[in-house]
């Protein structure tokens, strides 16, 4: 039967969950990023459209390359990523060095015509979203990749990792081509993940600010102030 969400482990996860910025490199468990990426899909999707992929990104390890083995001609995947994003010229300023530290990283890729094609079919065709992007109001490919983000930071959280989802921005053409990206896919942005190191969990300066009071975000019935 259904329990009580607040007496539930769920509600313990979303509570305690906080971007984590400071990785140790322990590896994780084999078969462990395939369970949480499982998991992260299983988000909603406006007509089970589905048109997401990631890319992921895994530091070579001994049990990986073979001990004393690895191949020197290739590079180091999640180092490869931040020499392109973060090169060693910046990041004597970077603030959150240890992020760099995170033994994977998962690059999430949208294809917003996707969208549009699945609404161009037949039992869509009432909601006339099927001839472009441009006519959705709301590109529900954001919206639904932002589902499937936050699936991936709460899985990763009850399997006592740590994760932090932060933007491509300008560098999504250069990552697409580095990754093999096909065209016509859209970077969402990426998700470092790892064991946190102790003091990984500190809050940004942007959280200082706090959450304001439920009452300033939850309007019930109308918008107008209670009067």
């Amino acid at each position: 039967m259904p329990g009580n969400l607040a007496d539930g482990s769920l509600a313990v996860v979303m509570g305690r969950r906080r971007m984590c910025r400071d990785f140790s490199d322990e590896a994780l468990k084999p078969d462990q990023l395939e369970r949480l990426l499982n998991l992260a899909r299983r988000a909603p999707s406006a007509g089970f459209t589905q048109g997401v992929a990631f890319v992921s990104l895994e530091r070579f390890s001994d049990d990986r390359a073979g001990a004393g083995r690895a191949d020197p001609r290739r590079a180091d995947p999640v180092e490869a990523y931040w020499n392109l994003t973060l090169p060693p010229s910046r990041r004597a300023s970077f603030a959150w060095p240890g992020l760099l530290d995170a033994p994977v990283l998962v690059t999430l890729w949208v294809r917003p015509e996707a969208w549009v094609e699945r609404y161009g079919r037949d039992d869509k065709a009432r909601a006339h979203l099927g001839d472009n992007q441009e006519s959705w109001p709301v590109p529900y490919w954001w919206v639904d990749a932002g589902a499937v983000v936050q699936n991936l930071l709460l899985a990763a959280e009850a399997e006592g990792l740590g994760a932090l989802f932060f933007g491509m921005f300008h560098h999504e053409p250069e990552v697409a081509e580095r990754l093999g990206v096909p065209a016509g896919w859209r970077g969402v942005g990426t998700v470092a993940l790892g064991h946190p190191a102790p003091d990984g969990r500190r809050p940004s300066t942007s959280a200082r600010a706090g959450r304001p009071p439920l009452s300033d975000q939850w309007h019930r019935n109308t918008w107008a102030a209670d009067t």
